[in-house]
């Protein structure tokens, strides 16, 4: 890889369901190995890299409270299950010589390390791939919102979102062939146009932030090394000037 990478600091973000790969929950093990594998890849290209990785495929909060738990319960029983997905694919990227650690923002000492702001920054800065876990620690607020929370924390330049799809959509383009593709966006065209790409405090929060999200689909073999050259399908989601 020889293409200059267009950023120095990321964050990917990656939903548990993206994990799965064709199981109906829970972990595929090759499909972890692929996503680590591209990480390794990223990181090789001399880029500090961190990731927020959802818990959908083993327990999601809000389905939860749909059916009739208390939501805050519920929602932490979804952040616990991050734990279990950053857990696994920190096992994943250490099989490939990529050093790992991961931070929860729930404290589970003999598990991985609490969430220190400035200790992740240490880490990224020495090349040691942070992944965050356990949301933002309190109930209500999502994975993406935790994503673009620590971004911001950590001054990353973009933040990535994995998706089952190349980029942002009119409307789900497995679903609807009349689908229309964004190549680029504003926080305020996702917002007001109801794109489902993150939800409504993740966006706020990354408009905030001057934080550019770039979408891509996170299946694609090399496609996080492509975005980061600047290359491939992706949606870019900016302040226009």
């Amino acid at each position: 890889m020889t293409a200059t990478p267009q950023y120095k600091r990321v964050l990917l973000k990656v939903s548990g369901e993206a994990l799965m790969g064709k199981r109906e929950f829970g972990l595929d093990n090759d499909t972890v190995s692929a996503i680590a594998k591209d990480v390794q890849d990223v990181v090789a290209m001399g880029v500090e890299v961190s990731l927020v990785i959802g818990g959908g495929n083993i327990f999601r909060g809000i389905a939860g409270a749909a059916a009739g738990m208390d939501r805050a319960q519920a929602d932490y029983m979804g952040m616990l299950a991050t734990v279990m997905n950053a857990l696994a694919m920190q096992s994943a990227l250490e099989k490939l010589q990529v050093p790992t650690r991961v931070q929860s923002a729930i404290p589970m000492d003999s598990v991985c390390e609490p969430y220190i702001r400035r200790r992740a920054q240490h880490h990224m800065k020495k090349g040691i791939v942070v992944i965050f876990a356990a949301g933002t620690g309190n109930p209500f607020f999502t994975t993406d919102t935790a994503a673009a929370l620590r971004a911001a924390e950590m001054k990353c330049d973009a933040l990535l979102k994995g998706t089952q799809v190349d980029g942002v959509y009119s409307a789900d383009p497995r679903k609807d062939k009349d689908a229309k593709r964004f190549e680029e966006l504003t926080y305020l065209e996702v917002l007001s146009k109801d794109l489902t790409v993150m939800d409504a405090a993740a966006i706020s929060l990354s408009r905030e932030n001057k934080l550019p999200i770039l979408v891509f689909n996170i299946h694609a073999p090399g496609a996080f090394a492509a975005v980061m050259r600047g290359e491939g399908l992706f949606t870019r989601i900016i302040e226009k000037a």
